[in-house]
């Protein structure tokens, strides 16, 4: 199974990053939250188990 995770910028400009990994199911509900809240530089991010991406700066 493969998982991802996300990276983004919030409405407000602050830069995020995923606290948990998602199956790919989940990773398609999720990146559809960010955009409906007018998330920006939404990045999905392959991820190995137990591993999660870093912010950007």
């Amino acid at each position: 199974m493969r998982s991802f995770a996300f990276t983004w910028t919030d409405s407000d400009g602050v830069p995020r990053a995923s606290a948990v990994a998602y199956d790919e199911v989940s990773a398609d509900r999720r990146q559809a939250e960010l955009e409906k809240a007018g998330a920006t530089g939404i990045e999905r991010v392959p991820v190995a188990p137990g591993e999660l991406p870093v912010t950007r700066v």
